[in-house]
């Protein structure tokens, strides 16, 4: 049985992710920073329905020891590691002049830095097995810049950069990297805006609605998927028309 790592899963985007790609067959190792994330929550019995093995790990992703830790411990279970997603992110959002070093930081190093904690560890395992799937949760303000997100925007700008460099690095040993980046996705944080700033939003997306989190869990199971064998470095826009 094949197995998919997905950080900052306990909830949203990425419990999404992990329950598609429990019904594609994959044994699911979640995870988040700490138990409470997992409090009042089915996603465990929800992916454990579908017939596969799923356990929780407790790390945090910005971590780099942590990050060692917990590779070890999920190939310890598991056996193999086919498929990481790095969605662990987190935002602090301000404007650039008032924005402090901390928010700079934090936002750097649990959007940005995990990627590269994980991807070495994970993909370490990956290259001796030469085979691998590694898939990073960017976004459309990395792609076009978001006034108020200077920080979030840097760390999903620099996503695409690792994605394409180690889609160069690691393609020889049969492991692709491809990253996604979606636009407007509705979750409890679109839901609290006002009706004149969900206006304001639908305005700008072609399709005139927001995204769903099993949109995006479907193309993150595409690009896990042997359909999506010689498709590498690239990045996939999911914004209804957001860009055009």
């Amino acid at each position: 049985m094949a197995t998919a790592i997905v950080t900052g899963s306990s909830r949203g985007i990425g419990a999404a992710i992990a329950l598609r790609l429990a019904k594609d067959g994959f044994d699911i190792a979640l995870n988040d920073i700490s138990e409470k994330m997992f409090e009042n929550n089915d996603i465990i019995e929800n992916i454990t329905a579908q017939g596969v093995m799923c356990e929780k790990f407790i790390a945090d992703v910005s971590d780099h020891a942590q990050c060692e830790q917990f590779v070890k411990d999920v190939k310890a279970k598991f056996g193999t590691i086919d498929v990481l997603v790095n969605n662990a992110g987190i935002t602090r959002d301000g404007l650039l002049a008032r924005m402090s070093e901390e928010s700079f930081d934090t936002v750097i190093a649990v959007n940005q830095k995990s990627v590269f904690n994980m991807t070495k560890f994970a993909g370490s395992v990956m290259m001796k097995q030469k085979s691998g799937r590694i898939i990073n949760l960017s976004s459309v303000a990395g792609l076009y810049g978001n006034a108020g997100q200077f920080n979030y925007s840097a760390s999903k700008a620099a996503i695409i950069g690792m994605t394409k460099t180690v889609a160069k690095e690691l393609g020889s040993r049969g492991i692709t990297c491809n990253a996604v980046a979606p636009g407007f996705i509705k979750t409890p944080m679109t839901d609290k805006l006002t009706d004149a700033q969900k206006e304001n939003i639908l305005r700008l997306i072609a399709m005139r609605r927001y995204g769903s989190v099993e949109e995006i869990a479907g193309v993150v199971s595409f690009l896990a998927s042997k359909d999506a064998s010689y498709v590498t470095g690239q990045v996939i826009e999911i914004s209804g028309g957001l860009s055009m």
